[in-house]
């Protein structure tokens, strides 16, 4: 069993546990499923450059867990109308992306030894992210989950830790020596596993589907604070300092518990 599985069936096991003490308390429970691809800003081809934003693209698969506070468990009922309970949610989430990784760029292009050396070379960035964000919905959540309207925005805002394992190889050789890596990554790549701590921004819609079920569609921004090697590398270049960063676009299905 990988490590990923397994961190994934602790959080299964907290909800299990979470949803019965809270139960307890009156609170409601949501689950479901996200996924969807995931664009890679790293140190990999040029920042900011459109070929690389949209070339290098992985995909992302998560597991989401909701407390919504405008009904309650332990009487079927909705509880009592203020403005926390019938517009916030605390979303908890598990996920995991994988992302491959060229230096896509006008340099990369270049009949040069240097453009070779990044043509050559090829990163994957493996990712498992696990935390909770606070959800606002504008409108009512009572309204929306009696079914009208059918639609709900919302803006989150929440923290993750992340766990990352990446990768880093070159058709020329292995890596790390002057004559298969471009200058400014020698000595600066790292594909051992660490850990950062990622700021996540979420904006997005739930659409109702059913009483019991809605359609979820939202744009997720993860920055990554102490950025160390979440992509395996971290360049010696005046130009090339800013964290890594993921946007990732979500498809989901929740279901009320």
């Amino acid at each position: 069993m990988t490590p990923s599985i397994k961190k994934i069936l602790v959080l299964l096991l907290f909800v299990t546990s979470l949803q019965s003490i809270n139960a307890q308390l009156g609170f409601s429970h949501e689950l479901g499923f996200i996924t969807g691809p995931v664009a890679f800003q790293s140190d990999y081809g040029e920042r900011y450059d459109f070929d690389t934003n949209s070339g290098n693209v992985g995909i992302g698969v998560g597991l989401v867990h909701y407390i919504n506070f405008a009904y309650r468990a332990d009487c079927n009922c909705y509880s009592r109308d203020t403005y926390w309970n019938d517009h916030f949610k605390i979303r908890s989430e598990a996920g995991y992306h994988v992302t491959t990784l060229n230096h896509l760029s006008e340099l990369a292009d270049k009949p040069s030894i240097g453009g070779l050396q990044l043509r050559s070379m090829e990163g994957k960035a493996r990712v498992f992210e696990i935390g909770a964000h606070l959800e606002w919905f504008p409108w009512s959540i009572r309204d929306f989950q009696s079914g009208s309207p059918k639609v709900a925005p919302y803006l989150g805002f929440g923290a993750h830790y992340v766990s990352y394992r990446p990768e880093a190889t070159s058709s020329l050789g292995p890596l790390n020596n002057p004559i298969t890596t471009y200058p400014t990554f020698l000595d600066r790549i790292d594909t051992s596993q660490g850990s950062a701590i990622a700021l996540v921004g979420d904006i997005g819609m739930r659409y109702k589907l059913g009483p019991l079920s809605d359609l979820l569609i939202s744009s997720k921004w993860h920055y990554y604070v102490n950025d160390n090697y979440v992509d395996g590398l971290s360049p010696l270049n005046e130009n090339n300092r800013a964290n890594d960063w993921i946007w990732w676009f979500n498809v989901g299905y929740i279901l009320y518990l």
